[in-house]
């Protein structure tokens, strides 16, 4: 079963917040493991077993990497072992398709990936309902394996204690607000309450809140822009008019934001309900004024990790200049591959590390003294450009759509267009003006003159708001994650 209804974890989040708050403390874990288990599952009944490995494997390397404390082989073996088997699983389950189909194309090869061969004997052997013609990707799995590699090396880092509880530990690992799609919340986030936390009506209230306007960003803004980008997506790029692929492309923009931002605010609610403070993943990328910037705003968690466990170690900016720019083109090649299997989001990565790399070299200065307009609008097209390769299924296919945008069709707007722009014109704005902080800043000044009112008006915006959200559900039977699929 492909886990992709938004409806099955609207309907379980309730239960399970109601059995988590009627019990004692004791058991909390035990509620939260066992309903991240049951979340996972319910998408991937086979592929839990990896998860639990992986858990087994990590909460195993981290009591060696504490009883031997003093014995730096041990403690190195044990990280060797723990980054290996999870960086061995990222390579098994989903690049190696990618591995096998470049080798047989570069040597006139016909190998097949032996892990089909795999797939293959438990569809027919168990009929697990596994894909035979390509690597099923467990769910999550760059989320979980790269969670679960942060405790074991911060614990050779000697920057947290051992966690001896397995269950703890477990519970951690498959916490179902943020287990398949993030944020990605490192051991250390979490450390002080993941035995010790503390649930009342005020972490209640203000992670439903959170909660609601993920779930607002998901179902009203993401769904309904993005149905604009499927339309244009099925088009030939190659007859498509200039406008068409500008609206096209200017709707997956907004679409991803959304929808992977939405996401977040939903693990994040769900997270301070459960009396958990999980770390900030977005923060309205697209006022950025450099790219720099741009990805201190966007999925802040992912590039968090990377800074801490592959920048620094490399050497980070403290090896001069030369070696600063090779450590941030590795960071930024590992982060395209780290989204996908394919060359597309390999050259996403590159893209953003060459772009990075300029305003290191003295752009950037020169960014800081436009016009704040200007270098907003200037990083937010950078975005659009990059999201080309993100969401396009060939390098080809990139092309073909980043020439329609500059009139490589001849067309500059025809009646498709005009449709497009008449019918989803509202929903841009609303969607522009979302991905901003006016929202916000309006919400601020409104409190600020009438703290009262706005007391009294927030529980009814977003009681509307969850009946709107829940009708829009109920009419829908298929409402995916974007993010799931990494």
């Amino acid at each position: 079963m492909v886990f992709s209804s938004l409806t099955f974890l609207y309907f379980f989040v309730p239960i399970v917040l109601i059995v988590y708050f009627f019990s004692g403390t004791k058991v909390r874990n035990a509620i939260l493991l066992v309903s991240g288990l049951f979340f996972y599952a319910w998408g991937e009944p086979f592929y839990i077993v990896i998860m639990l490995v992986s858990t087994l494997i990590d909460y195993t390397a981290g009591r060696m990497l504490d009883k031997f404390d003093n014995n730096e082989k041990i403690r190195k073996l044990c990280l060797i072992v723990s980054v290996c088997m999870n960086v061995g699983l990222l390579a098994v389950f989903k690049y190696s398709d990618f591995i096998f189909n470049n080798m047989n194309s570069m040597f006139g090869l016909s190998i097949e990936n032996p892990v089909l061969g795999l797939n293959k004997w438990l569809n027919d052997t168990l009929d697990v309902g596994l894909s035979v013609k390509q690597v099923a990707l467990p769910i999550g799995i760059s989320f979980f394996t790269f969670q679960s590699m942060s405790y074991t090396i911060d614990l050779y880092l000697r920057n947290i204690k051992v966690q001896k509880s397995f269950l703890s530990f477990a519970a951690y690992i498959s916490m179902f607000p943020q287990i398949v799609a993030g944020p990605i919340v490192r051991y250390e986030d979490v450390a002080n309450e993941i035995d010790n936390r503390t649930v009342n009506m005020s972490k209640i209230s203000i992670g439903i809140g959170i909660f609601i306007k993920g779930l607002a960003k998901k179902v009203l803004l993401a769904n309904n822009i993005g149905m604009v980008w499927t339309a244009v997506k099925a088009m030939d790029f190659t007859e498509i008019s200039a406008l068409t692929a500008w609206i096209g492309i200017l709707a997956y923009t907004f679409q991803i934001y959304f929808d992977f931002s939405g996401y977040s605010d939903m693990a994040v609610g769900l997270g301070k309900m459960m009396g958990f403070t999980f770390p900030e993943n977005f923060n309205h990328p697209y006022i950025s004024k450099s790219v720099s910037e741009f990805w201190r705003r966007w999925h802040i968690t992912l590039g968090s990790w990377f800074r801490s466990y592959v920048y620094i170690p490399l050497g980070g900016n403290r090896k001069g200049k030369g070696r600063t720019l090779f450590n941030l083109m590795v960071v930024w090649a590992l982060t395209g591959l780290w989204h996908g299997a394919s060359w597309n989001f390999v050259l996403w990565g590159v893209y953003f590390g060459v772009l990075i790399i300029i305003e290191r070299l003295g752009w950037g200065k020169v960014l800081e003294k436009l016009p704040a307009p200007v270098s907003i609008c200037y990083t937010f097209l950078l975005a659009v450009f990059g999201w080309i390769l993100f969401d396009t299924e060939t390098l080809g296919d990139a092309w073909n759509l980043f020439s329609a945008m500059f009139g490589g069709n001849g067309v500059g707007a025809d009646s498709t267009a005009l449709y497009l722009l008449a019918t989803n014109i509202v929903m841009l704005v609303l969607c522009a003006i979302g991905s901003t902080e006016l929202p916000t800043k309006l919400y601020g000044k409104l409190k600020n003159k009438s703290a009262k009112v706005v007391g009294y008006a927030l529980p009814v915006v977003q009681t509307v708001l969850m009946i709107i959200c829940t009708a829009y559900l109920a009419d829908a039977t298929y409402n995916p994650f974007m993010y799931f699929r990494f």
